[in-house]
């Protein structure tokens, strides 16, 4: 098979980019996205031309690196998967495919389908963490968690940081993202001395990086690869709210967790 591919390319945040036409050679419909990526790249080698800037680390839908809107969706045409995970069998011979970077004020461009996601590690370093020492494995495992909780902490654990959620919010806000780092600490007994703390400070940082407010329309949980719910929002607010209650409201700056 092959395909046309609509490519934005741009030098650097402060260059003007534009998409750029490519046709690819003769493709396997079994290759990733970024494995037909390769391919091309070779191709522009080849040809004395630029490859084509792209983020990918794992290729196994586990570190989140691969942040390529596909044809309009982060990620691709599917549900619950990562970039690397979307195979060319996906789409048809002779189809064009729109590749795109993900799109955010916070998100700032780096070079063609790359962007700076730091934001989101300063979030997590705002409050992501546990002050409680547990020891090793076994000493760990010797604080009983309900099953019910330690389920719904694994859930919210899985998120992996890609910034789907981001990108395909109309607000580009985060709260998925953060709702999950709170969450999936603050349901375990080791992450409740820093529970409220950790919801105030984290919202608080997300705030001052720049994204957006959450209007609840459920496009974040939609195109998220590991189909993080939106239950985690609710419960991320009223931990936010309660830290609010125990504080001073004077105290916090930006929007808050809307």
């Amino acid at each position: 098979m092959k395909v046309t591919l609509k490519v934005w390319r741009q030098k650097n945040r402060n260059s003007s980019g534009s998409f750029k036409t490519y046709e690819s050679p003769e493709l396997n419909d079994n290759m990733s996205f970024l494995e037909m990526l390769d391919v091309v790249n070779e191709q522009l080698a080849t040809r004395g031309e630029e490859p084509i800037a792209f983020d990918h680390d794992c290729r196994e839908g586990i570190c989140g690196t691969c942040s390529l809107v596909i044809d309009g969706k982060p990620h691709g045409p599917h549900k619950g998967i990562a970039t690397c995970q979307t195979y060319m069998r996906s789409f048809k011979d002779g189809d064009e495919i729109v590749v795109e970077p993900f799109r955010a004020k916070a998100f700032p461009l780096i070079k063609d389908l790359v962007c700076d996601r730091k934001s989101f590690d300063r979030i997590q370093q705002a409050g992501g963490f546990i002050t409680v020492r547990t020891g090793a494995a076994p000493d760990a495992n010797s604080i009983p968690v309900p099953k019910p909780d330690a389920d719904l902490a694994m859930d919210a654990a899985q998120c992996i940081g890609c910034g789907a959620c981001v990108a395909a919010c109309k607000n580009a806000s985060a709260m998925l993202f953060v709702a999950a780092k709170i969450s999936h600490l603050g349901l375990m007994p080791q992450g409740q001395p820093e529970r409220y703390k950790r919801a105030k400070a984290m919202v608080d940082q997300m705030d001052a990086e720049g994204f957006g407010a959450c209007t609840v329309t459920g496009s974040c949980e939609a195109v998220c690869p590991k189909e993080i719910s939106l239950d985690f929002i609710a419960r991320m607010n009223r931990d936010y709210g309660v830290a609010l209650l125990k504080g001073d409201p004077k105290a916090v700056k930006g929007g808050g967790a809307g």
